[in-house]
This record gives structure tokens, sequence and C-alpha cells, in this order.
């Protein structure tokens, strides 16, 4: 539940600051009459999320096996590459982003209505639909059970609460601490949906090795056990992985670490030259 809990916080808190800059500057710009616009956009970006992930949850269950391990890795490293994008994108941006959401708000509200709610839209629909993918692709990798749908859930009314406080000015956040923080933790939480992809991909016979075994540690790790579903929920750790398995969990993890952890390069305002005396 705790990854799933995850994947909502912080998904959701960056759709909650978007909606929340784009409400605070309406409201100080005295345009509170088209706040109707942005929550009508945000509405409909909500209703597509959950349209998705619905699609994504009907379309698995109708498959047959061997399709539907397909189609459920296919997923999988659809999310990974999704969400790694989004991490280093938040990461570079994070800075700027007000700022360009209030540019583009401003060009909105001189075209009109409807150009609002296109832009409420598409600003919030892009991380509801990350949300929606990787969610899918997480539920999938590692139970049958409500725990993923009730920790999502959790964790998008935290990210609405935490984003109300600082719209509000009640609560102060250092947020870039807190997106490289659950950066972190969603970038070991994507290698296990990696390595959830590759097993699948196993499963549909697209990839040899099912069977060939990096290591067993079953008996200190039982699945049954509640540590070794504990386990398996936060960071896909399981007893038998293939050797393909763990070859493609430490080819994302490691490297990815690093450039994550790598300091920006601060950018340098070129100062002109001085003229000659």
């Amino acid at each position: 539940m705790f990854a799933s809990y995850l994947i909502g916080l912080r998904e959701g808190l960056e759709a909650t600051l978007v909606v929340s800059v784009l409400v605070a500057f309406l409201v100080k710009s005295d345009r509170k009459d088209k706040l109707p616009q942005v929550w009508t956009g945000v509405g409909v970006a909500v209703a597509l999320s959950i349209g998705f992930g619905a699609l994504l949850t009907f379309t698995a269950a109708r498959l047959e096996y061997t399709s539907q391990e397909l189609f459920e890795a296919i997923a999988s490293l659809l999310a990974v590459v999704f969400v790694t994008w989004m991490i280093f994108w938040m990461r570079r941006a994070a800075r700027a982003l007000s700022g360009e959401l209030r540019g583009k708000l401003s060009e909105a509200l001189k075209v009109g209505s409807t150009a609002v709610i296109i832009m409420a839209f598409l600003a919030v629909a892009r991380e509801g639909l990350e949300t929606a993918l990787l969610f899918f692709a997480y539920a999938q990798s590692v139970t049958t059970t409500m725990d993923p749908l009730i920790g999502v859930t959790l964790g998008v009314v935290t990210a609405v609460l935490i984003g109300w406080g600082i719209y509000r000015s009640a609560l102060r956040i250092n947020l870039t601490k807190f997106f490289t923080w659950t950066g972190l933790l969603l970038i070991v939480v994507a290698a296990g949906i990696l390595k959830y992809g590759v097993h699948d991909l196993q499963e549909a016979g697209v990839l040899p090795g099912l069977s060939t075994y990096a290591f067993d540690i079953s008996a200190a790790l039982p699945p049954d056990s509640w540590y070794g579903a504990l386990l398996a929920g936060m960071l896909n750790i399981t007893p038998q992985p293939s050797v393909l398995e763990v070859v493609a969990w430490a080819a994302y993890l490691i490297p990815t670490l690093i450039l994550f952890l790598r300091p920006q390069r601060a950018k340098t305002t070129p100062t002109p030259a001085s003229s000659a005396a």
C-alpha cells in the first residue's frame, strides 16, 4: 500500500500545485468569474484519468492469459518511461513552473472561456494519465486486493490537503526536498515495475529465462509471510526472481539513481564582453 500511496501523493501534489497556481492567479487578478472554467477543465481531466484507468483494467481482464501478460508488460514499460521522464522533468522545471502556468493562463484569458477550460484540462490531464498508468502497472505487479486502490486514494487525498494548506498559506513545505525524496522512492518503485514487466514478457514467451533463477530465498522470505508481502508490495522484491529480472532491475536502478543524485548545473548568464579602450 505504501508504494501506491506514494504514487497518489506525488502525482496528486503535482496536479494540486498546478491547480492552486491557476486559482491563486485568477483570485489575485480579480478574475474569479473564470474559476468555474478552471474547475470544469480540472473535472474533465480527472474524469478522463479515471476512465483511462478503468479502460486499462477492463482491457487486461478481457484478454487471454498470454495476451494479458503481454499487455501488462507493455503497460509496465510505458509506466517506467513516463515516471522517469516526469521525475527528471519536475526536478529541472519546478522553479519555473509557476511563472510558466501564469503566462499560459494570461494568454488563455485573452482568448476566452473555452481556452481557459482547455488550459486547465491540459495542465492536469498529464498528471492524471500518468497516475492512472503508473497505478495500473504497480497494482498488477503486487496484488489483487483493494490495498493499492486504498493507498493511491489516501495519497491523492493527502496531496489535496497539502495543496490546500499551501494555497491558504497555512502550511509551508520545502517542495525541493519533497520532490527529491519522493523522486528517489519512485525510482525504486519504477525499478520494481520494470522487473515485473520483464517477468510478464517472460510469461508471454517474448523473453527467455523464466525458470533461470538468480537466487532463491523462499526459505528466508516466504511469499505468504507478512514481511514477504510487505517487501513485495513496497519494492517488488520476490524470493525467486529470474536472472533477467535482476539484471533489468539493476540496469535501471543504478544509473537512474546516479543521474538523479548528480548535482544540477547552475545556469549562468553570459556577461557582455567589455569593449577595448
